[in-house]
């Protein structure tokens, strides 16, 4: 799983093991030890929820997306689209969370889709 912070704008991408291991139940997670000691620590799971969650816990982050909304985003798989979810983030801002499954994987797991004729 790979987290990459741009301001605002959070993305996580996942390969094709992690997304199996995900739609099991089970969660995802990361831990990053950083010099000083401390710890950054995140987690991805998929929740019967109409919306993406993000709560925080100490040092930690987790992510909680839609079951409903990735189970139809598998089905387009593979895909360079992600998902994309907008969360308010206090008065005058919003979050957003960007979900891919790493295409390149997809492609090599899933084959190449089949154009419409």
């Amino acid at each position: 799983m790979k987290l990459q912070i741009d301001g605002q704008q959070w993305r996580l991408r996942i390969d094709e093991d992690e997304l199996a291991r995900l739609r099991d139940g089970r969660a995802l997670d990361s831990v990053s030890c950083l010099p000083d000691g401390a710890a950054f620590g995140f987690s991805l799971a998929l929740l019967p929820v109409a919306q993406a969650e993000l709560r925080r816990r100490g040092d930690s982050w987790s992510f909680g997306l839609p079951l409903e909304r990735v189970e139809a985003y598998v089905q387009q798989l593979p895909c360079k689209k992600g998902l994309e979810f907008v969360l308010p983030a206090g008065a005058a801002a919003e979050w957003r969370l960007l979900f891919e499954v790493d295409v390149r994987d997809s492609v090599s797991r899933r084959g190449v889709p089949q154009r419409p004729r």
